[in-house]
């Protein structure tokens, strides 16, 4: 396919810098020599029949090599971090059915498994041309949270990444050789494949995070001192440089996306005046429609598309399809909420070895004469009459507070309205009585709330109000950067669980 084939012009950047990582640079010469070597080390080690193979998330080049290794043996990643709780990477192993491990670490964390330590292979003769395989075949395998808190794995198709490249070149990105792009997800993480994908095919040099450090003050020393020009984050990274944005002058960024949370239209504004010449749009998609799928531009000086002040995920990129549907499938009107579903040629052909969870989330329906096969969110949205949509919580967030349904996400909207540039969260409870409440975490020191409740009481009615405030200077951020909203439920449990 196009993406594998391009993969062989790395060689045509050879003296250029492919890589920063830990203080140290990467030319495309060097990472061709270790991916060479790597492919080397796999069709030694390897049978063929093997197609799935596990790669510890390490934050060096043979990491990064071995991706593009297995992808031109024909062959699919599976990362498992370091940082993950054991019981869960076993969980994983024998679902995705690992016996081979790509490993760079010191200590081998699966040592019992197939294991080829890439720190350790001889060099090999450059070799970047891709074997003949599929459009069907797997390029990874990310295994997210489930609900029963058993992971479930999303196989990703060639077809699939493909259409993700070719959607995303339709934006008319410039990316080239002098980009300097940012990498700063987890590679469990299914957006760490755009932030270094993207990158390669075009030339550019990808700077990545070292694990133990800061995320945001990292990014923004890397955005001071090495003149990031393309940067895909998180909105939480926002909340956390905010006290910093009158330091922060980045005339040189060019494209700043935005993935993985609600990103609210206000902060938007602020961070654009730190980045006055930048594309600034919000992406949207899950890891079942490979990386991202939606895109809204964000319109400087202009009235932008929103609800409750969170700014709207936009359109479908080319090749996606998108529905919102009520409870019995049937899509609803325009402006009427619903549950947002996707199609199209980036959609996973479903979760691995999961029949169950299959019949669940996937379902077909008529979309312009066709029988198209849907992915059901899980996201609350509805559409304007120019066909954005706006997204309006989890379903997961709506719940329901003697018998009237809340959406967490309003609350949320009126207390930020309230307290201007401090970043809050509402949390569903279940107090002593067994009965559902609402808890409200401020990221701030702590201060009288009284006014904030009076203000409160004026815009949404009593059986939304909070119950209980906690206030928490630092929000924790989970391992893909963004907030953990269960560590903050935490901060309520010694006082509000239902007590046996």
């Amino acid at each position: 396919m196009k993406l594998f084939k391009n993969i062989e012009s790395i060689l045509s950047h050879s003296k250029r810098n492919a890589f920063f990582i830990k203080d140290t640079f990467y030319t495309y010469l060097e990472l061709a020599e270790v991916i060479s070597g790597l492919r080397k080390g796999i069709r030694f080690n390897v049978r063929e029949s093997e197609k799935n193979i596990g790669l510890i998330a390490n934050d060096d080049i043979e990491t990064y090599a071995a991706i593009i290794a297995l992808w031109l043996e024909g062959k699919a990643y599976v990362p498992l971090s370091a940082e993950t709780p054991g019981t869960r990477n076993e969980n994983i192993i024998n679902q995705a059915g690992l016996r081979t491990i790509i490993d760079s670490s010191e200590n081998l964390l699966f040592p019992k498994l197939n294991v080829i330590e890439s720190t350790k292979l001889p060099k090999a003769l450059i070799d970047l041309t891709p074997n003949d395989v599929s459009n069907h075949d797997l390029v990874y395998i990310l295994f997210t949270s489930g609900t029963t808190g058993i992971p479930k794995g999303v196989p990703i198709t060639r077809l699939n990444l493909n259409s993700f490249v070719d959607a995303f070149e339709d934006f008319g990105f410039d990316i080239n050789q002098h980009d300097k792009c940012l990498q700063m997800f987890e590679l469990t993480f299914d957006l760490s494949v755009m932030s270094y994908l993207v990158p390669l095919l075009k030339g550019g040099c990808i700077y990545t995070i070292p694990k133990g450090k800061v995320k945001y003050s990292y990014i923004f020393e890397l955005m001071n001192e090495h003149g990031l020009t393309i940067g895909l984050m998180v909105p939480s990274i926002l909340h956390y440089l905010r006290p910093y944005f009158n330091e922060i002058n980045c005339p040189q960024i060019r494209y700043s996306l935005f993935c993985g949370e609600a990103l609210p239209q206000g902060l938007t504004y602020e961070w654009s005046k730190c980045v006055p010449n930048a594309k600034i749009l919000n992406v949207y998609g899950p890891t079942e429609d490979t990386i991202f799928c939606t895109h809204y531009t964000y319109q400087r000086d202009m009235d932008n598309k929103s609800h409750h002040g969170i700014l709207s995920i936009g359109k479908a990129m080319k090749g996606t399809k998108t529905i919102i549907i009520d409870n019995n499938n049937n899509r609803v009107s325009t402006g009427e909420t619903g549950e947002l579903c996707l199609g199209g040629s980036q959609l996973t052909p479903g979760y691995w070895n999961n029949e169950e969870k299959n019949k669940e989330a996937f379902f077909y329906s008529d979309y312009k004469g066709e029988n198209t096969k849907f992915y059901k969110t899980g996201d609350l949205c509805c559409s304007d009459d120019d066909g954005n949509i706006m997204y309006l919580g989890r379903l997961d967030n709506q719940i329901k507070v003697q018998g009237f349904r809340v959406e967490l996400s309003e609350i949320e909207f009126f207390c930020k309205e309230y307290l201007d540039r401090i970043n809050v969260v509402a949390i569903a409870l279940t107090n002593r009585t067994g009965n559902i409440e609402i808890g409200l975490v401020i990221q701030s020191d702590e201060f009288k709330t009284d006014q904030l409740i009076h203000y409160l009481k004026m815009k949404i009615p009593p059986y939304m109000m909070p119950a209980q405030i906690r206030f928490e200077k630092v929000f924790p951020l989970n391992i893909n950067g963004k907030t953990d909203r269960k560590k903050l439920e935490s901060l309520f449990i010694k006082t509000n669980v239902k007590q046996n």
